[in-house]
């Protein structure tokens, strides 16, 4: 650096002599900032991405730094809250304020609708090719009123546990395709289990409790019956409906019976419990629990598989909550070009394989899960292609700021049922009102 310095200021000073006194301070003014401000000049974007907490995060910062050195740019990392309604309420005093000081946040996949306005329409950086290589339901989902308003990052859907020791135990050769199959095929288990001198085991463990948890279990029960989504994407609400009524009646009969009663107020930590202490013929939950429950140290570990979740009868479909996290860009960014070239390397093909192999994370291209690397290292991952493909969105996105309400009103109805303090028929004339209300 010296080396190419010094020659520098000896030409200047050499061409200050010959110049007319008046132009000197101008010069001079110019050089000193120049020599005392270097990376002014031909300097890239600064990026400011309020990106993700926990395990994976060094490899996104990893990865974001490394796009920064190629690009010219630079990223800083804003810290963001592990919680993610308190995310949520940071994204908007942000987005209240139409502050330029975060240019790409990680958003839920149910705040689409309250993102949107907020949101640069990235299919003006992504065309229809490079939006197809995701799965269809999510790019569906970030959807709204037209705009794309985030990419998808990393999936999640829920999941059918099941034992594959007491299936063969029991004489089954396959996972139950109906929710009527898991009622039999659970209560036939626990009750061999239970004389066999295991009291508290259970046939079924999933989330009862009146939270969001609960919300998601039921959007999967009703859509399996063919019973729909609460409020459809061209706002029609359709809760109140047979369906979803004998979807809500059929849950209701496994408390007591092939459920604990005190499933009513488990969620997903308190299901996991149960079923990684063994006392579980079937879990419902998320794919995280996989890799916890295949723990060296854990009495299931090598003894259980997944599946897609039941179907609702014969004709019914199979269904999966939709989770998971997307990457947007503010519409306030100052640098709205750069901040979309980050979200492609975040959520490219090699970016998103690295992350499945190093941390297990549902990649959203599907092309990742019959990738010869990927399952080599999470082999459990061929099994769930089929589950995101049959992802259920909540109708987050067609109710935007007002799905908070809504999903109160619906889990709460919900709660009841299970606890048997409401009738299925009056929960869903409950959620139907606040859902009319919204919708209108």
């Amino acid at each position: 650096m010296r080396t190419s310095v010094l020659p520098m200021k000896s030409n200047i000073s050499n061409s200050l002599r010959s110049l007319n006194r008046r132009s000197v301070p101008w010069i001079c003014s110019f050089f000193l900032a120049l020599f005392l401000s270097p990376t002014v000049f031909g300097q890239g974007k600064l990026i400011r991405f309020a990106g993700e907490t926990g395990g994976a995060e060094a490899s996104s910062r990893a990865v974001a730094q490394e796009w920064a050195q190629k690009t010219g740019n630079k990223v800083e990392f804003i810290s963001r809250p592990q919680d993610a309604s308190a995310a949520l309420q940071q994204a908007q005093q942000y987005w209240a304020a139409k502050s330029p000081d975060i240019d790409v946040y990680m958003v839920d996949v149910i705040w689409q609708g309250i993102c949107a306005p907020h949101a640069t329409d990235l299919k003006k950086y992504f065309n229809e090719g490079d939006v197809a290589q995701f799965f269809p339901r999510i790019i569906e989902n970030n959807t709204v009123g037209g705009k794309l308003v985030s990419l998808p990052w990393f999936g999640d859907a829920c999941i059918l546990y099941y034992r594959t020791d007491l299936l063969e135990k029991y004489g089954y050769k396959e996972p139950p395709k109906t929710w009527e199959e898991l009622t039999e095929m659970a209560k036939k288990i626990q009750e061999g289990e239970r004389a066999a001198g295991k009291p508290d085991f259970q046939g079924f463990v999933f989330q009862g409790k009146a939270s969001e948890s609960v919300t998601c279990n039921a959007i999967e029960w009703i859509y399996s019956f063919d019973g729909g989504t609460i409020v459809e994407p061209d706002k029609k609400v359709t809760i109140n409906n047979p369906n979803a009524i004998k979807a809500l009646e059929t849950a209701k009969g496994w408390v007591g019976t092939i459920s604990p009663k005190g499933v009513t107020t488990y969620g997903e930590e308190e299901a996991r419990n149960v079923w990684q202490a063994g006392n579980a013929a079937f879990m419902r939950n998320w794919p995280y629990a996989y890799a916890l429950g295949n723990d060296p140290k854990s009495v299931i570990a090598g003894k259980f598989d997944i599946s897609v979740l039941p179907k609702g009868g014969e004709n019914g479909k199979n269904a999966a909550a939709l989770g998971g996290w997307q990457l947007m860009v503010s519409a306030y960014s100052k640098a709205p070009d750069a901040a979309a070239d980050l979200v492609r390397t975040l959520t490219s093909v090699e970016t998103l394989k690295k992350r499945a192999i190093e941390f297990s994370l549902l990649p959203s291209r599907p092309a990742l899960y019959t990738d010869a690397d990927v399952l080599a290292k999470v082999p459990w991952f061929k099994n769930m292609l089929p589950v995101l493909e049959n992802a259920v969105a909540r109708p987050s996105t067609v109710t935007g700021a007002d799905y908070n309400q809504l999903s109160t009103s619906f889990f709460q109805n919900v709660n009841k049922v299970l606890t048997g303090g409401e009738t299925a028929p009056n929960a869903v004339q409950q959620v139907e009102k606040v859902a009319k209300r919204i919708a209108r």
